[in-house]
């Protein structure tokens, strides 16, 4: 129904959450269409609160193999081609989501079949589309996730031949903890990530111009995956006891998680996370507890050698993880 001139749009959502317990929440809008994206956005955020550190929840389309069931997550940033990559994969696979993947412990996917959000001019907004109007297929009964693939678009005048390729375990987290919705509410945030991305038998990217040319190139992403060989080892918890540090000293700050991939430690802080490389996995091993800067170089010196400036280099290092937050020092 029509609001009288001049009056808003509304709409009253009561939500029922075993986490947060009953709530109503109001919202108001000059417009319907304005209206319609203020109440999608608002569903998609109660949803993740009330899901938080029970799913791992991905910024992704999602479309499903409409026979097995297997999902490919396709990830990618806001405007960058989700949801016109569903409007088309969608058409003959199961349309699973076009804003969040949200995948539990075992693998199985919560559909969550929002409308699509459709950009239309600079300063407008949103338009939300139902599934129907695209022709899109239903989500099949039991999803469960087969594959993640990070979304690379390119624009240009000479459009590019999709092309699939793995990406590294390391830089596969990296992409993926920004796009995600409190992974940080995870008792282990880095660890449960890897071992889904294990479980899939690691991240893909696609790089492509036209989204006509996703359905031949995913196509064999929706088949079995082998499992890929472990990568990465849980790094030693802090389990110290936290205490004011004495002047001078040195000593990591308390991590949610930390995982080592090869020669590389990530390191998640709050909900930022932190690439060490090179001499940086061994100063935070050698910071478990307060420590002195001649500790941590002589650390060093056993595991690397005392190559020419490695005090220097050690010195560095130990400024660098400190302005990054991952160390902290007493104060003088």
């Amino acid at each position: 129904m029509e609001p009288a001139d001049g009056s808003p749009f509304t709409a009253s959502v009561t939500c029922a959450s075993m986490k947060y317990g009953d709530g109503t929440f109001h919202i108001g809008a000059p417009t319907f269409e304005e209206l319609a994206e203020n109440l999608t956005s608002r569903l998609t955020v109660s949803a993740i609160l009330a899901n938080a550190g029970e799913l791992t929840m991905l910024h992704a389309c999602g479309v499903a193999d409409p026979v097995t069931g297997a999902v490919v997550a396709l990830v990618a940033e806001s405007g960058t081609g989700k949801t016109t990559a569903a409007s088309v994969l969608a058409r003959t696979y199961g349309y699973v989501t076009d804003e969040t993947v949200a995948i539990a412990w075992d693998g199985s996917v919560v559909p969550y079949p929002k409308p699509l959000s459709v950009k239309q001019g600079a300063g407008s907004p949103k338009r939300q589309a139902g599934p129907d109007e695209f022709g899109l297929q239903p989500a099949p009964a039991m999803p469960f996730i087969q594959s993640i693939v990070l979304l690379n678009r390119v624009q240009g005048a000479r459009p590019v031949a999709p092309v699939l390729e793995r990406v590294p375990l390391a830089d596969a987290i990296l992409a993926l903890i920004p796009e995600s919705s409190s992974q940080a509410e995870f008792v282990d945030p880095l660890q449960s990530l890897c071992r889904l991305i294990e479980s899939v038998g690691g991240v893909w990217q696609v790089t492509y111009s036209e989204a006509a040319d996703l359905p031949a190139a995913l196509e064999p992403l929706f088949q079995l995956q082998a499992m890929s060989g472990t990568e990465w080892e849980a790094a030693e918890p802090d389990d110290a006891q936290r205490t004011p540090l004495p002047a001078a000293s040195i000593q990591r700050r308390a991590a949610r998680d930390a995982v080592k991939i090869g020669g590389d430690l990530l390191v998640m802080l709050d909900k930022d996370i932190v690439r060490l490389s090179g001499i940086g996995p061994a100063v935070w091993e050698a910071c478990a507890g307060p420590v002195g800067l001649d500790q941590v170089t002589e650390h060093i010196a056993k595991l690397h050698g005392e190559a020419e400036g490695y005090q220097a280099a050690v010195a560095s290092a130990v400024e660098q993880l400190t302005a990054k937050s991952v160390l902290e020092r007493g104060e003088n």
